[in-house]
């Protein structure tokens, strides 16, 4: 199978855009764990780094106007995935990851799942 061109240069807008939304969703996390409870700090920085990433995700990735319905699509995609990733924070949590390093491996997993939700979302509902 043949990837186009477009595909991988919406790949590598991806990946910048989620570097930018993961490191402003861990620092926020991280920063917060020291104080409150890891899954509320969590929450936390997912709520604002989905902010941020939502109109980089439509502006820079795929080059698409913000709407009502991808917006609402891409809300849809991301509440899988926080939700994905809370049951993730939590077995790693469980599994002794510490605190600090835990989302990390969530990360990881998360990511990839998270671009073909978001494409879909972008490609098929703009």
């Amino acid at each position: 199978m043949k990837i186009s061109r477009q595909t991988i240069y919406e790949i590598l807008r991806f990946g910048i855009v989620g570097v930018v939304a993961t490191a402003l969703h861990y620092v926020i996390y991280w920063i917060l764990q020291h104080w409150i409870n890891v899954n509320v700090a969590y929450t936390i920085g997912y709520f604002l780094s989905f902010i941020a990433n939502y109109f980089l995700s439509a502006q820079f990735t795929f080059r698409e106007k913000t709407t009502t319905r991808n917006g609402i699509g891409f809300a849809g995609a991301h509440l899988f995935n926080y939700l994905f990733q809370m049951v993730l924070l939590n077995l790693f949590l469980w599994l002794g990851v510490s605190k600090a390093l835990a989302p990390l491996p969530v990360y990881c997993i998360a990511v990839p799942v998270n671009f073909i939700l978001v494409r879909t979302v972008f490609k098929k509902l703009s």
